[in-house]
């Protein structure tokens, strides 16, 4: 019976000994977890606050709206709409990876590119699907309610005018950043500034509550632009038409506001259509009016007259004997069509007489025609702003010699843009004043910094009305009821070996009305083909270029109400006798 009570006695202190055991770790245990409590509650409790916060709230952008671009009477060329984007998280759709080929019918994408997408970037928190989409493709994305599927409100740029006013205004990148054109060129203005707030999102990324509006989005200020839309769709319908009737390579229209530099018209061919982005290729979207430079040819006659009027050597009627209708100079000869004898100024343009203007240019020195091609722009930007603007090229003086001298006289050895040529003529239009080239629109009178003497400008103009009269080489830019001043150029493009006999530049600047110009306009077609009207001919300045002036101008000239200045000449079977009643 003793070993019997000694073995039961060891089995009670066996029972004690592991039930104080479990009792203590029980009591350690709660120690343990009370500690951590206490550490988390009280300790880190800032911190997992802040790590709670991370997870569930979320600091998200406001798109600030763009501003938007319109023609000089409020007309819409780029405005921005409100679209949804779609993004994912990765790392959070993987887990629902079974619902990809529901999205991927949903946005129109292969299931098996969108799987390879996500599963390559499992190690972001942010993916974009695709941008901008069209608000009914936008809802049946929300629809699916696919965790880890969001939309993201953006805006989107849409471009009303197309491609007819795609190279004035350029385009903006996905992202709404100028990219091109006067969107870049004022992209900080427009582009306005991005706002953010405060959000708690739910498991699946979903917005519950907008907690506090940390900054509020600032929107882009509007541009309003010197385009006039009507004349814009005007130019560009009748250099489309030019484009097609010669099968030209390309193509550029430019009118100016004489009085003020305000660019009313710009518009280049081949043209894009901005609200395509697959279109955007560097040859479609080069705005050549601005960038592209090209020897201008006999449109650059009308600088040297003026720098002999301004040298004090010659007169309006001065006369120059071009006999016998060529000239050598060093190894080189000049020739005219025809020999036109002892002639004036007048009709040294009006006959584009290349020995008639070499014979004024050689009588010169040369630092006087720098001064004046100088003056007109030429070799300088326009002082536009708009991006990529070429300077062109007009060498120094010091490097000319007679031969460099003569050839320069009729366009060869220099090389302006479209813009920079419609610079220069509106400065003569405007009696001497070079202004500033603008694409904004401006309100009043614009200064400007006298470069030719006043008499010197009117008489230039005047002595160019002769290029379109009768027997002069742009009878086609004529315009009924209006007297015009301008000139043609015919430039044989440049190649490799020298020039090429058959690739030319047809080119035509004009002022109207002569008596006061009010537009200067430039057209200028690249490589037109041979003109079938004129039996095969090559095609010419006067042919190709001045029918495109003369249709741009007669439209926009009724547009803006500018009165006749040539009524005795209009047949009297087009005058209209209009009664105005008391």
């Amino acid at each position: 019976m003793k070993f019997k009570s000694s073995e039961a006695g060891g089995q009670g202190r066996g029972y004690r000994w592991r039930s104080t055991l479990v009792l203590v770790c029980v009591m350690l245990g709660a120690l343990g977890l009370a500690a951590r409590a206490v550490e988390l509650q009280l300790i880190d409790h800032g911190f997992l606050a802040r790590q709670g916060d991370e997870r569930s709230m979320r600091v998200v952008k406001i798109a600030a709206h763009r501003g938007a671009i319109t023609d000089r009477s409020g007309e819409p060329l780029a405005i921005s709409t409100p679209v949804d984007s779609v993004w994912v998280n990765p790392q959070e759709i993987n887990d629902n990876i079974d619902q990809l080929p529901k999205l991927a019918a949903a946005l129109g994408e292969d299931p098996q590119q969108l799987a390879r997408r996500v599963t390559s970037n499992l190690d972001r928190e942010f993916l974009f699907l695709v941008r901008h989409l069209p608000p009914e493709q936008a809802a049946r994305v929300k629809a699916l309610g696919i965790p880890g599927v969001n939309l993201l409100r953006e805006y989107r740029r849409y471009y009303p005018a197309g491609e007819v006013a795609a190279h004035v205004v350029g385009f903006t990148t996905v992202d709404d950043r100028g990219q091109e054109g006067l969107e870049l060129g004022f992209d900080q203005p427009l582009n306005g500034e991005d706002g953010a707030k405060r959000v708690i999102q739910d498991l699946y990324g979903r917005y519950v509550e907008n907690v506090e509006s940390i900054r509020a989005p600032r929107p882009g200020h509007d541009l309003v632009t010197s385009i006039d839309l009507r004349i814009q769709y005007l130019a560009y319908r009748e250099l489309k038409s030019a484009m097609q009737d010669y099968r030209a390579r390309a193509g550029s229209v430019i009118v100016v506001d004489v009085d003020t530099g305000e660019v009313l018209a710009m518009v280049n061919q081949p043209s894009y259509n901005p609200n395509d982005r697959e279109q955007l290729k560097p040859g479609l979207y080069r705005n050549r009016a601005v960038t592209d430079i090209f020897e201008p040819g006999s449109s650059i006659k009308p600088f040297i007259m003026a720098a002999g009027l301004a040298s004090g050597q010659y007169r309006p009627d001065s006369v120059v004997d071009t006999s016998p209708g060529l000239l050598r100079v060093a190894n080189k000869v000049f020739e005219d069509e025809h020999d036109l004898g002892v002639v004036d100024l007048a009709t040294i343009l009006a006959k584009s007489s290349n020995v008639g203007t070499a014979k004024v240019a050689l009588s010169l020195k040369p630092e006087q025609i720098w001064n004046t091609l100088s003056a007109l722009g030429l070799g300088q930007v326009t002082g536009s702003g708009y991006p990529g603007e070429s300077a062109g090229m007009l060498s120094n003086y010091t490097h000319w010699r007679p031969i460099g001298i003569a050839t320069l006289s009729h366009g060869y050895g220099l090389s302006v843009t479209p813009l920079q040529l419609a610079h220069a003529y509106a400065t003569i239009g405007a009696g001497g004043i070079r202004r500033p080239i603008t694409f904004e629109r401006v309100t009043g009178p614009v200064p400007g910094e006298r470069v030719l003497d006043p008499k010197v400008a009117h008489a230039l103009v005047q002595l160019m009305e002769q290029v379109i009269a009768k027997g002069g080489t742009a009878t086609r830019a004529a315009l009924v009821g209006y007297r015009v001043s301008g000139k043609t150029g015919t430039a044989f493009k440049s190649i490799e070996g020298g020039y090429s006999t058959d690739k030319i530049m047809a080119v035509f600047a004009g002022l109207v009305p002569a008596s006061h110009p009010k537009l200067a306009t430039v057209v200028v077609i690249d490589e037109p083909s041979r003109d079938l009207r004129e039996g095969g001919t090559l095609a010419q300045g006067g042919t190709v270029a001045a029918p495109v002036f003369a249709n741009v101008m007669s439209g926009t000239l009724r547009l803006l109400d500018v009165p006749p200045d040539d009524l005795q000449n209009v047949p009297a079977a087009t005058l209209v006798q209009v009664n105005e009643s008391p």
